[in-house]
């Protein structure tokens, strides 16, 4: 018997069976859902008795409303699951008190339903859509099993739009709880327009979806504008957006000098605060690296960062004879490795700092520069993180640290504990009388500045320091110095600013000789010397009106100043050297210096500012021990800063030999970021007395037509050798960019080809030998 029926909110007592397998549990029933949160619409509703069964059809509509709670709570679907959103904590205790305001929170389309009583059945066809809010189902037809909670769609898409992932399959199946296995599909981190072929995807002939959230791939393809350009036969991705274990997007190269490489990362999430990612890497000419870097944050002032690499190399033995001469290396060890990290932990009062950069050859640094785990990449990831990088590629001593420091009085007293190692890599022999460089095994430092009577009165300040100079071979010592301070300000005008300071600096040695045949006979020495300086200057600071662009007002700052240092050492000795302190030389200076300083206001979009826009020094001092010399004048020390824009610097440091030398130091350097994200780095450095004449300089401007291009520069001009010329040039979509960059280095050319994927992590790239 058929019986039809207009619309009627009677039929809710059925329709909450099909909806709870996909928003209820497995266990749940039709009478455990209160049929006044739905409602129902269709243009014709039709029960059958033989077998029990009821249609719908005719823009079928099923919209459920619960009532709004004081407190929210957090409903979690099957479709949610398959994208991951897990619930947290009890659900059920997170609901507040109901009023009786409701909103809907599932909304059910299609053309046509049909309810099968008694398999417990739904059919469904024509235009099907499943709304959460956060996630949409769609698809041609389905069939959902209410007993077993599982379902099957043909041509279903799920999308999950605050995070933009999308899944597309000729067939999904929810298999499980937490399961699902997608037929002839494919997956895209990006948001698409209805009927838009994906930028990219990953397509894969079968696809599981496992409860730990992870998709496993069978003939996976990696597709840009639905052609393949990659192919696996299998492959692991993780399925949802939050950190998880897994394989992350392997990297392949081949350069002039290593052949095909290929870096296949793996993520291991220890917890939520530490993680381990593992970059193992594949060299034809080389043979197999190994990599890891492992991460940790404890609060928001405590956290670490630690990698290293290791490989045996083929290709670092005598008979390349090739390899050492195109690439212009030194090494003989084929144990290749690089050490480095850093950890930050504040508490309180006491600040700790850990920095490591150990490495097996200078040569590595230069040769391993592609990758997740170069130089730069690393440089650049700390730089980001800690706010330090390390030492340039080219310096030859790689120093390795442990420094805690305790504050007392808001600073006023402080002590400081170091441990200092040194990384040489100069390939030099060292003996007992050409040593090593020194060790600090360790070093304590308190210091501290009190007042000796009033606020307005002089200030006593002290720095003590004992450090355990080590070597291996060459002379070691323990040294003390003690250095007591008395300042006090000179209230001679109003007009002038005045100060004078003198102290004492005594400095013992005990001296271990490890074989130096200078020091075979002194156990220990001491050295005491005086000192005195004093300075005396004027400020005139006066405003300007100016109309250029927003600023209205410039202020200039005058500070011309006389300053005196004296240094008297009554029994000059020959020291061990370890720093600066033990070469301390007698002094008789005076000094004559003007300052100046620029800064700039106005009012941009309604609002004041104020900041610097530049700054000019200039210094020379006479040297009074010199009175019966030719060159009693010290060089000119000059030094200009200019801020044109915001985020814009440019300074330039010289210094000029008034005897005719000239100038023998300059340095530049220059740096600019734009918000819209261009910028440029130009870092030059000459100095005549120590041969350095380098130059450093990038530059990334973003182009037209969503193109943006890039060059970097590294080169040594006083040997004539690039050290490291990089050329890129990239085009950037919403969710996807493919950059074109060649590398070249000493004895190596190498052209990648880099595609960055949106919420995909580390890139996807491709490397090929340059010509």
């Amino acid at each position: 018997m058929q019986f039809t029926i207009p619309s009627s909110p009677i039929l809710a007592l059925l329709f909450p069976l099909f909806t709870c397998l996909v928003f209820c549990p497995a266990q749940a029933s039709a009478v455990s859902v209160d049929a006044r949160q739905w409602e129902i619409t269709a243009d014709k509703m039709t029960r059958y008795e033989n077998p029990p069964r009821i249609e719908a059809e005719g823009n079928v509509i099923l919209e459920k409303k619960e009532p709004v709670s004081a407190v929210p709570s957090r409903k979690v679907s099957p479709w949610s699951d398959l994208l991951g959103d897990e619930p947290s904590g009890n659900t059920a205790k997170q609901q507040g008190k109901p009023t009786t305001e409701l909103k809907t929170v599932t909304t059910v389309k299609a053309d046509w339903v049909s309810y099968d009583i008694t398999q417990g059945v739904l059919e469904t066809r024509g235009h099907l859509l499943i709304d959460v809010g956060p996630d949409q189902l769609t698809a041609d037809s389905g069939r959902i099993d209410l007993e077993k909670s599982t379902g099957r769609f043909e041509s279903a898409v799920v999308v999950r739009q605050d995070k933009q992932l999308h899944f597309e399959g000729e067939v999904i199946e929810k298999t499980g709880e937490l399961t699902y296995h997608i037929e002839d599909g494919w997956v895209v981190t990006c948001k698409l327009h209805p009927g838009e072929v994906p930028p990219w995807s990953f397509a894969a002939a079968e696809t599981e979806l496992t409860d730990g959230g992870y998709a496993f791939l069978k003939h996976a393809t990696f597709r840009i504008k639905d052609i393949p350009v990659l192919y696996s036969p299998v492959m692991v991705l993780p399925a949802k957006r939050k950190r998880q274990t897994g394989f992350l997007f392997p990297m392949v190269f081949m350069s002039d000098r290593d052949g095909f490489s290929l870096e296949t990362p793996f993520f291991i999430d220890l917890s939520p605060s530490s993680d381990i990612t593992l970059y193992p890497r594949y060299f034809a000419n080389r043979g197999f690296m190994s990599g890891a870097e492992f991460r940790y944050v404890l609060d928001e002032d405590s956290k670490g960062m630690l990698m290293g690499n290791y490989l045996e190399d083929e290709l670092s033995d005598p008979s390349e004879v090739d390899y050492y001469e195109d690439g212009d290396f030194t090494h003989t060890n084929s144990e290749r490795y690089w050490i480095r990290g850093k950890a930050d932990h504040d508490k309180g009062p006491w600040s700790t700092r850990l920095d490591l950069d150990i490495v097996s050859d200078l040569d590595y640094l230069r040769e391993f520069n592609t990758g997740a785990t170069s130089f730069t990449a690393s440089k650049d990831r700390f730089l980001d993180v800690f706010g330090r990088g390390f030492t340039d590629k080219s310096n030859r001593y790689r120093e390795n640290s442990l420094a805690t420091l305790r504050n007392w009085d808001n600073g006023a007293t402080a002590l400081l504990g170091e441990f200092v190692a040194v990384n040489d890599v100069s390939e030099r022999v060292y003996s007992a009388d050409n040593p090593s460089q020194p060790w600090k095994l360790p070093s304590l430092t308190y210091s501290g500045l009190v007042p000796l009577a009033s606020s307005s009165g002089p200030d006593f300040s002290w720095d003590a320091n004992y450090t355990n100079y080590w070597r291996e071979e060459g002379v070691g010592a323990q040294r003390i110095d003690l250095m007591p301070t008395v300042t006090a300000g000179i209230p001679l005008s109003p007009y002038l600013e005045s100060y004078v300071s003198g102290g004492v600096r005594d400095t013992g040695y005990t001296i271990r000789d490890n074989g130096a045949s200078d020091w075979e006979e002194t156990d220990s020495e001491n050295r005491l010397l005086y000192n005195f300086d004093g300075e005396l200057a004027t400020t005139l600071m006066r405003d300007f009106s100016v109309s250029f662009g927003d600023v209205n007002t410039l202020s200039h700052t005058l500070r011309p100043y006389v300053a005196y240092g004296y240094t008297e050492i009554p029994d000059e000795k020959v020291l061990p050297q370890f720093d600066p302190i033990d070469d301390l030389e007698e002094q008789n200076t005076l000094y004559v210096g003007i300052n100046n300083f620029f800064d700039i206001a106005g009012e941009r979009n309604g609002r004041a500012f104020e900041r610097e826009y530049a700054f000019f020094k200039i210094k020379q001092g006479y040297d009074m021990r010199s009175e019966e010399s030719d060159t009693p004048l010290t060089p000119v020390m000059a030094e200009t800063g200019w801020y044109p824009i915001e985020r814009m610097r440019l300074k330039y440091t010289t210094y000029i030999d008034v005897y005719g030398d000239g100038a023998y130091l300059h340095s530049v350097d220059s740096d600019y970021a734009s918000s819209a994200g261009d910028r440029f780095s130009l870092d030059y450095r000459y100095n005549e007395l120590t041969d350095v004449n380098s130059v450093k300089g990038s530059f990334w401007y973003l182009l037209p037509y969503n193109f943006a291009a890039g060059y970097g520069l590294e080169r040594a001009i006083e040997t004539d050798e690039t050290i490291e010329e990089t050329v890129k040039l990239r085009y950037i979509q919403p969710c996807w960019s493919v950059e074109v960059s060649s590398n070249h280095t000493p004895g190596d050319q190498t052209v990648m080809i880099t595609f960055r994927l949106a919420n995909i992590g580390p890139p996807l790239g491709i490397d090929f030998p340059g010509q």
